[in-house]
């Protein structure tokens, strides 16, 4: 038993030196040795510059001079010149990019891409902040890592060498035999100590980089709004293609169903209302290609160095809603006011498809084109606002569900919401009533500022 604890105590001590070891020499370790010694390369020219200043002050001969009072006079004049330098807004990605892959913090908590540049004050007190120290302490980490190592290597060979004592001039007690064996654990010691303190150095600029250099609360505010813009730009995306491939799917589906279903019977009228349904098919899918391209030229916006998305979208508006409803299989009575002309281009195209979405609700929950009730359609354009209102009557039987509910009339708040309306759907009176009402002077709200949930989303169909 004593021997298995005796065994277990061994293996444990070996291990705790391995680790103290890889902690002192390992391949992190190294790395941020080097990373000090960089910050010793470049505070030299800041020394130097500071030597020829400091030299007179200090009585030395010159700005070479090996006099501490030069040495470390011109290294604590060198850390005021770090610090206003580092104060460029270029300083930051540029140590971001030192210190990435050498310090063994992870990426993600650094100042990344275009973001890295120190435009805020906070920003660039932080980078001063951190070039200082960095240059700092990597001067005297690169001073001893020069002087040391020589130093402790004399040490441990003098007591065996004359000819080196003689030329280094030590006393005479390192000829004595203990000399030889304390002389060696000294220079060891020393080679130690030096790797601790670089070592630990590395671990306290690892410990503040994030600090330093990492996000500032601005850098986490533009980030957020970045990534609330994509989700919008994506979000506007999805409610182009639901509403406009997503409006021409259904009403070709429906229409070809109907007219499956029309070629099974031997009611009069059949050729007709199937040639009918085929040009339907026909004249839909062709001018949802135009839409679809357009919708698609969306996803290159950008590479060019574009304008404003809101403002360079194109699409199909109010005057092309007669086609919309000669094609849509739907029956529609459409009553209208005021000129449409008069409606602010993106007013237009967001009102063609408020009007589309209702259409493929009549026309998805009416279960086909042959059982659709008349709907009716109401466009009145005022000298402020465009007020959109369809009503159809509820179907006898529920219309097919999709699991999850639909998307439609949720894209339709979240568009009458952008322009700064709002939009209302549901059952009022036996009848299915969508209304939307779009101000016509309002510019287009930013998308950081719309609602996070639908006043429609409960009426989902």
């Amino acid at each position: 038993m004593r021997h298995r604890h005796a065994a277990a105590a061994a293996r444990h001590g070996v291990s705790a030196l391995c680790g103290a070891l890889a902690a002192l020499l390992g391949r992190r370790a190294r790395l941020r040795w080097v990373h000090l010694v960089l910050g010793g390369a470049l505070l030299m020219p800041y020394w130097l510059l500071a030597a020829v200043f400091v030299g007179p002050l200090s009585g030395a001969e010159g700005f070479l001079d090996n006099s501490v009072a030069l040495q470390f006079g011109a290294y604590a004049a060198a850390l005021p010149l770090v610090a206003v330098t580092a104060l460029a807004p270029v300083a930051r990605p540029l140590s971001v990019a030192l210190a990435r892959p050498l310090c063994g913090v992870p990426p993600e908590r650094f100042v990344d891409g275009a973001a890295g540049l120190a435009r805020t004050r906070a920003a660039r007190l932080r980078t001063s902040a951190w070039c200082t120290l960095h240059f700092g302490v990597g001067a005297l980490i690169s001073g001893a890592s020069l002087a040391l190592p020589p130093f402790a290597v004399s040490v441990m060979i003098v007591p065996f060498s004359g000819s080196v004592r003689d030329w280094l001039g030590a006393p005479g007690f390192l000829a004595q035999p203990a000399a030889r064996v304390l002389a060696p654990l000294a220079g060891v010691a020393m080679l130690l100590a030096l790797a601790a303190w670089s070592a630990a150095a590395g671990a306290l600029l690892a410990r503040v980089a994030p600090l330093l250099l990492g996000p500032t609360p601005e850098d986490r505010l533009a980030s957020a709004e970045r990534r609330a813009a994509e989700l919008a730009e994506r979000n506007r995306l999805a409610r182009e293609l639901h509403d406009s491939v997503g409006h021409a799917l259904s009403a070709v589906t429906l229409q070809a169903g109907a007219a499956r279903r029309v070629l099974g019977s031997d009611a009069p009228g059949d050729v007709e209302f199937v040639r009918e349904a085929l040009a339907a098919i026909e004249d839909t899918a062709r001018r949802t290609v135009g839409e679809l391209d357009c919708v698609l030229g969306l996803l290159r916006h950008g590479e060019d160095g574009g304008a404003d998305p809101a403002g360079d979208l194109t699409g199909p508006g109010l005057d092309a809603l007669d086609g919309l409803l000669a094609r849509s299989g739907v029956r529609v009575s459409l009553t209208s006011g005021g000129d449409p002309a008069a409606v602010p281009p993106a007013v237009s195209r967001e009102a063609y498809r408020i009007v589309q979405e209702g259409l493929s609700n009549v026309l998805r929950h009416a279960g086909g084109p042959a059982e659709a009730a008349p709907a009716a359609l109401s466009v009145l354009v005022g000298d402020e606002k465009l007020v959109i209102t369809m009503e159809n009557p509820l179907p006898g039987r529920p219309g097919p569900v999709r699991p999850g509910g639909g998307r439609g009339l949720r894209g339709v708040a979240e568009r009458a919401s952008l322009l700064g309306g709002h939009a209302e759907a549901g059952p009022r009176q036996g009848v299915w009533r969508l209304s939307a009402v779009l101000p016509l002077r309002r510019p287009l709200r930013s998308p950081l500022r719309s609602p996070l949930r639908s006043p429609l989303e409960g009426h989902q169909r």
